[in-house]
């Protein structure tokens, strides 16, 4: 078949399943990725209602083998993998006392391994044939942790470890696979409905708020353009920057700000089923609950995409304005 063949892990809802929906077009092969049956079905048939071809598999990105048989079934299916994103995550949100040993490996074994195992299985692929693109969501929290988070925050930073020896060992043997990173800021995903949750009320995502469809839009663009990283959100930038910058005062401002910032009024229900262990019931969708207030687009995204433009710009009016000045 012909065609580009992506795949996307985390692919039945949130980022994964808006980056599904970017991407689904005539003449696109995607490669679906994710432990929920039922919402895996639901995505697979929104690819083909938009005219891509698309292939379910339920796959828990934990497990090393399942992901490398994954990538085996998408070559047999669609032919080369053209472009592979790792977005499969899983979090529980507590205070780091109150998290077992259990929950913080298989957050873990998800977040952080699941993305391993994605770089692996691509890069088995995509080396013999010297050319690829594999792109990692990551995150702001992968510069700076932030509390009642500690699980999510320490797998993302160990991939952005990861992924930064990778781009030295390919850089060492002159490969043409080229990495990217798009690092997000809060986002109105399903997961606040379904990670685990040991608070008392209702998680919800740091402030301000962006849909998922601008995420997506940020990870197609990155799979198309040699990026080394690209950022969402001026959020993520100021959160990356005044840690690089003064990380006394951000954590002074977050251990006063963000534990109340990620609360709800709204208490947590007993009953209330997570997805760390088990895909949830149901179609979970791209956005959370959190329509109201959510960014539908980023200011600091265009600026990336456009830089090049703005740059002429400010040198032109530079110069005009050096020549003004002159007369």
């Amino acid at each position: 078949m012909t065609g580009t063949t992506v795949v996307i892990t985390g692919a039945s809802n949130g980022i994964g399943r808006a980056t599904v929906r970017r991407f689904a077009r005539p003449g696109v092969n995607v490669a679906l990725v994710a432990r929920g049956r039922d919402g895996l079905e639901a995505t697979r048939r929104e690819v083909e209602h938009a005219g891509g071809r698309a292939l379910a598999l339920p796959t828990d990105v934990s497990d090393a083998a399942a992901v490398d048989a994954a990538a085996d079934a998408v070559e047999e299916a669609f032919g080369p993998i053209d472009i592979w994103i790792n977005n499969a995550m899983a979090t529980v949100f507590a205070f780091l006392w109150d998290v077992s040993p259990e929950e913080f490996r298989r957050a873990n074994e998800v977040t952080y391994f699941g993305s391993i195992w994605g770089m692996q299985a691509a890069l088995r692929r995509m080396r013999p044939r010297d050319r690829g693109t594999i792109v990692q969501v990551g995150s702001a929290l992968a510069y700076r942790g932030i509390p009642l988070q500690a699980p999510y925050c320490g797998a993302k930073h160990g991939i952005q470890g990861v992924f930064e020896s990778l781009r030295t060992e390919l850089r060492h043997e002159g490969s043409s696979v080229h990495l990217t990173t798009v690092h997000l800021p809060g986002v109105n995903t399903p997961q606040f409905e379904h990670a685990r949750d040991k608070l008392d009320t209702v998680s919800r995502p740091v402030a301000p708020v962006y849909q998922p469809e601008v995420a997506a839009d940020a990870i197609h663009w990155a799979a198309h353009h040699r990026r080394r990283e690209v950022f969402v959100g001026v959020p993520t930038l100021y959160t990356v920057w005044g840690n690089r910058l003064s990380p006394w005062l951000t954590e002074r401002y977050l251990a006063a700000t963000a534990v109340k910032g990620q609360l709800t009024d709204r208490p947590r229900s007993p009953e209330r089923q997570d997805n760390l262990f088990a895909p949830p019931m149901g179609d979970p969708g791209a956005r959370g609950p959190y329509d109201d207030g959510a960014h539908e687009r980023s200011v600091q995204l265009w600026a990336t995409r456009h830089r090049r433009a703005i740059g002429t710009a400010v040198a032109a009016a530079a110069v005009a304005g050096a020549a003004a000045a002159a007369r």
